[in-house]
């Protein structure tokens, strides 16, 4: 029943090449007397192999064939025996040379050097070069050297199958140009399961059509017809459905996180001044970070931008300059506006959250707000370092907020992220005071990771941009870094690098 299963559902070419299996094993062989194109006979092959009928076998051996100069050494004989045999005793020119043996100008100048290193020949040379044989010379030309009983052997040959003599005879010839020629040649057999023999030796004669036609149908002659079986078991193509990036899909469940948490959603230009990039954030106009190695500058016609309000800015500029009215003593420099216009990439996205602060009015207050994307830094790369990369930002707007709260908010949304205890140490930004460095423990490098800080803004920060002192929680860890552990990648390269195998077998984020 089970071989009558399977040959109701052989396609006509399986049909064709089955039972020549039962003679024929290799590829060419099966082709040539199967009278069907390479194509057909391999197509044939595979669909028997996925009925478990026959094991197809790839073998590869290096081969090595004649090239032109090979072939035509093999008939008139090495040049170097050529080159000696038309010297004797007496010293000769290179004309006379090349006239008696009818060699190129190339093959003679070759001979030198290989006659002289096996001391065959004695040159001198007065107002031309002249050559002669020596004893050893007339040795190589009464016997056949290596290289010769090499050549004359029948090609191609396995390359594997050399013995040593033959190995080093090879060696010295492929060096030579034209000679030789070495290639990687697949050969294909084909083995016979013991289900396969069965139905080989079975009668596949019957004719058995492949799809019913509207004539068919319309004449009613399918009722004398056999029809194949659909084979509803055979492997097919595997087809790869279009899907999100796995970091998309990554980024928008953080984002549900935070909407979950009550938090709403900021978003905004990738390119913005450098007033709010650094200096709403109380980041000095000297400050490190605002140097060419660490930010990128725009230049040309987008060199500079437009500043907000005049009111905004002298706030903001009086804050840098002695502190305003709040009780600080800002930096004690000179603000300059024109430094303040540049534009730049952000470095982070806080300047999210300045633009939110400065719009906030006290009816919007308590609020929650949260953003998620691109900023742009000038690193160097490394495994966990990129010059691009997404952040994740928070604020919470609230006169009850705390420092307690700040790590609440964290801790459960580092949960969320699949990291259920996180690190917090004290650190120092310019526009949060108290602050801390965010850090997870990464388990192949066996190191702390540091995903970013956060803090409690300072009033310096909140008070040009809000109107008012009141506690502003803030932070905004990398979020890549943040996906590395639950992707199982140790590089954070691999996350952009658009291997097509890799965005295939991706999974999908679990959290």
């Amino acid at each position: 029943m089970e071989i009558k299963s399977i040959i109701i559902k052989l396609h006509p070419l399986e049909r064709t090449v089955l039972p020549i299996l039962k003679e024929e094993q290799e590829l060419t062989a099966i082709t040539k007397k199967a009278h069907l194109q390479p194509i057909e006979v391999m197509r044939a092959l595979q669909w028997l192999e996925n009925k478990e009928l026959l094991k197809i076998n790839v073998e590869k051996k290096k081969m090595i064939s004649l090239d032109k100069n090979g072939e035509h050494y093999q008939k008139e004989g090495l040049p170097e025996k050529i080159f000696l045999s038309v010297l004797d005793d007496d010293f000769k020119g290179l004309n006379v040379i090349r006239k008696k043996s009818k060699l190129t100008r190339e093959e003679v100048n070759a001979c030198l050097g290989l006659l002289k290193r096996k001391v065959a020949i004695e040159t001198q040379k007065d107002e031309i070069l002249q050559v002669k044989i020596t004893e050893q010379g007339k040795k190589l030309l009464e016997q056949p050297s290596l290289e010769e009983q090499f050549l004359n052997k029948e090609f191609p040959l396995e390359l594997e199958k050399l013995e040593d003599t033959e190995k080093f005879a090879f060696e010295e010839l492929k060096r030579r140009k034209g000679l030789l020629n070495l290639e990687e040649v697949k050969t294909t057999t084909i083995e016979l399961t013991e289900l396969g023999q069965e139905i080989a030796n079975a009668d596949l004669s019957g004719e058995y059509l492949n799809r019913l036609t509207p004539q068919m149908l319309k004449t009613g002659s399918w009722k004398d017809k056999q029809f194949r079986a659909y084979d509803v078991e055979i492997n097919v193509p595997k087809i790869n459905r279009g899907k999100k990036h796995f970091v998309n899909e990554a980024l928008e469940y953080a984002k549900q996180v935070w909407i979950d948490m009550g938090f709403k959603e900021m978003t905004g230009e990738m390119v913005n001044t450098s007033f709010w990039n650094f200096d709403a954030l109380f980041t000095a106009q000297d400050h490190p970070v605002r140097e060419l190695q660490d930010t990128f500058y725009l230049g040309g016609e987008v060199e500079k931008g437009q500043l907000p309000t005049p009111e905004l800015v002298t706030k903001v500029k009086a804050i840098h300059e002695n502190g305003g009215n709040i009780g600080s003593k800002g930096w004690q420099y000179s603000w300059n506006e024109e430094e303040a216009k540049k534009n730049v990439l952000r470095t982070h996205t806080t300047v999210l959250s300045a633009k939110t602060l400065s719009k906030l009015k006290e009816e919007d207050l308590p609020a929650k707000f949260f953003a998620l994307g691109k900023c742009f830094r000038n690193e160097a790369l490394d495994w966990s370092h990129l010059f691009e990369f997404n952040q994740t930002e928070g604020i919470v707007i609230d006169k009850n907020a705390n420092f307690r709260n700040l790590l609440g908010y964290l801790k459960e949304f580092f949960k969320k992220m699949g990291f259920p205890q996180a690190r917090f140490r004290p650190a120092f930004f310019p526009y949060t005071e108290p602050s801390v460095e965010i850090d997870v423990f990464h388990p192949i490098h066996q190191k702390w990771l540091e995903l970013g800080g956060a803090g409690i803004l300072r009033p310096e920060v909140v008070v040009p941009l809000l109107g008012k002192d009141i506690p502003v929680l803030a932070w905004g860890p990398g979020f890549d870094r943040i996906i590395l552990d639950d992707y199982k990648i140790n590089d954070i390269r691999e996350l952009y690098k658009n291997d097509l195998k890799q965005l295939r077998t991706m999974r999908a984020w679990l959290k």
